[in-house]
């Protein structure tokens, strides 16, 4: 037998084929390789983070690994852990709050051991709140850049002519939200660079060039006499569509229908805006009369909107932010300076045509290489003229009359010629009786009577009447508080007991109504004229035989020069014709603004405080 002893080549093939790695056997393994470093750092990274210090067990803990101890101890035929455990678990359920003290007590000496112990965590980053508003600077500019030579006529005529030559489109959210933490409600000021800047009607003037003199704008009233217009605008429950006042605005007419469709959409998108997305049908009460637009004092309505709306979303009642936010932002432009002195130069009113979308951009970058917001220097530029006649007129460049490093009181301006030594003037402080002027005289005699003599049951009892002209309502003291309150929100202001409050009387204005947040009490902040300056004093509205007396304090102030009344309130059942037989404060002519305003300062204090004051 022929035994056949040549190599067989097939088998060597097959054997070198399997000594020879192929390409696939090398990727495997590059991912075997790849997964065992990827392993390996991973118990690394456990390994670290076990290697800390580990928190501190709760009680339970200390209960079962003592329990689990003595229960192996006693049962040593037990299966293990997992029945030890059990019967530890059902031990710690029966157990009593006071057999479970002990463990409890170990528990927190051990975990205040640990937070003595354990290095202070670096708290992370809050992040930034969004800021939800329907403020829409550029959605206006993208509507007017289509208006006709007439329609832009018709937009001059109502006074909001300003608004043509607006060209900032985008709110600078970072820079609003900044400022709403520092927004003073009640006091309505800007408290920023360690100031206090208030805020007056005549700041919305210079910035927005609206008119800040005039009739106060009343936006409500009975339903029926805007029914038309509701159906006329497809004015829902929620409010009138903004898409469909663009599409009225799109057409080419300028009568009274596109001043109305204009109205409503500024004041819905810039001017007033409110939380929702709607403009708010309550605006429709303003179009009865379309030839009376120009004649109210929208400045002041635009920053009692303002407040309300910024109140509101603090107090949690709305998500978005209402109100005009872009005056706020140019507010604070035009307050603080930045990069070095600020030299006297030309001013542009309204200020809202000077701020482009490239100086904002630049005046942003400077603000971040200086740190932020508020690394500024608050600045005064009293302009020294009204603008209620610079609409439809080119930009009017005026010389500042004072620019001071530290603004004491902004919107007062001081003729550097009027002098207060020939000015007789006699005012009271809280350091001097009570004092009357010798032979004064009221220009008009005191007219109102009691309506109801017999009625001795206090402050919250007797009619009262509603101390607006155009409004005859009559009823008891807290029916008219409640009225006051529903009816006319945006014709007074509303205060704190004990807290400062800047006030603005214009040149017409013999009157303003505060009324108290905390109990809806009514008060008369009330203005007479001399041939020397004006008279100033608090009345409360109330029942005329009412005993409550609330201390107030007015303080007007000029410079470094003040005057001061610190006096008890006189209480009356509404506004009367005259000056009441009252203390009073007596303010020169030389102390009101460029626009003949009256700036004061009102505190107000609740009986049941008068033993801190």
């Amino acid at each position: 037998m022929v035994t056949d002893n040549s190599p067989n080549f097939d088998d060597g093939a097959a054997i070198y084929s399997a000594m020879v790695p192929c390409e696939a056997d090398s990727l495997t393994g590059k991912r075997k390789e790849l997964t065992g470093f990827e392993n390996e750092g991973s118990r690394r990274k456990k390994k670290k983070k076990q290697g800390g210090t580990p928190r501190p067990a709760c009680s339970w803990v200390h209960f079962s690994r003592e329990f689990i101890k003595e229960y192996s101890a006693s049962h040593p035929e037990s299966s293990g852990l997992k029945t030890a455990t059990k019967a530890a678990s059902d031990a710690w359920k029966v157990m009593s709050l006071e057999e479970k003290s002990k463990y409890t007590k170990r528990a927190r000496e051990v975990w205040d051991d640990y937070l003595s112990a354990a290095p202070a965590r670096e708290p992370k980053p809050r992040k930034q709140a969004n800021l939800v508003t329907r403020c829409s600077p550029g959605r206006l500019v993208n509507v007017l850049k289509h208006f006709t030579e007439e329609q832009k006529e018709a937009v001059k005529s109502m006074g909001f002519g300003s608004l043509l030559d607006l060209k900032c489109r985008t709110l600078r959210r970072s820079l609003c939200l900044w400022l709403l933490e520092r927004f003073n409600t009640i006091r309505r000021s800007l408290e920023i660079c360690g100031e206090r800047i208030p805020i007056y009607p005549h700041d919305v003037e210079l910035v927005m060039g609206l008119p800040a003199s005039g009739k106060d704008v009343v936006n409500s009233g009975p339903d029926d006499l805007v029914a038309e217009l509701r159906l006329k605008y497809n004015a829902s429950n929620r409010g009138i569509s903004v898409r469909f006042l663009e599409e009225r605005l799109g057409q080419p007419e300028a009568g009274d229908d596109f001043k109305r469709a204009f109205l409503l959409y500024v004041l819905g998108t810039l001017l007033c805006p409110t939380a929702r997305l709607d403009v708010s049908p309550s605006f429709l009460h303003l179009l009865t009369d379309m030839d009376c637009i120009h004649e109210y004092n929208w400045a002041k309505f635009l920053l009692d909107r303002l407040v309300r709306e910024v109140s509101r979303y603090r107090q949690g009642k709305q998500r978005a932010v209402g109100g005009c936010l872009l005056f706020l932002q140019i507010f604070y432009y035009e307050s603080v300076a930045i990069g070095g002195t600020c030299e006297p130069g030309p001013v542009v009113v309204p200020c809202i045509t000077l701020w482009t979308e490239e100086a904002i951009s630049e005046r942003e970058k400077q603000e971040k290489e200086l740190g932020g917001y508020g690394s500024g220097e608050v600045i005064c530029k009293e302009r020294g003229l009204g603008l209620g006649l610079l609409n439809g007129r080119d930009h009017v460049d005026v010389r500042p009359l004072r620019q001071v490093a530290t603004r004491v009181n902004r919107g007062t301006l001081v003729r550097q010629e009027d002098s207060m030594e020939s000015v007789p003037f006699a005012y009271k402080n809280e350091n001097t009786p009570p004092l009357r002027i010798d032979n004064y005289s009221y220009k008009n005699p005191l007219e109102y009577s009691n309506t109801n003599p017999h009625d001795n049951r206090g402050m919250y009892t007797g009619q009262c009447t509603c101390p607006l002209l155009n409004c005859n309502f009559t009823g008891l003291f807290q029916e008219l508080s409640d009225h006051f309150s529903t009816k006319h929100w945006d014709s007074g202001r509303r205060f704190q007991y004990n807290s400062p409050l800047p006030v603005s009387l214009g040149m017409d204005e013999t009157f303003l109504v505060l009324q108290a947040e905390e109990d809806g009490v009514l008060f008369l902040l009330n203005k007479g004229t001399e041939n020397i300056g004006h008279t100033v004093m608090v009345t409360c509205i109330g029942p005329s035989n009412s005993n409550e007396q609330f201390l107030y304090c007015i303080v007007s102030e000029r410079g470094t020069s003040s005057l001061k009344l610190k006096s008890y309130t006189q209480t009356l059942p509404g506004r009367v014709e005259g000056i009441p037989p009252s203390d009073f404060l007596l303010v020169p002519f030389g102390y009101l603004n460029s626009s003949g305003e009256l700036n004061l300062e009102v505190c107000i204090w609740s009986p049941s405080d008068l033993s801190e004051v």
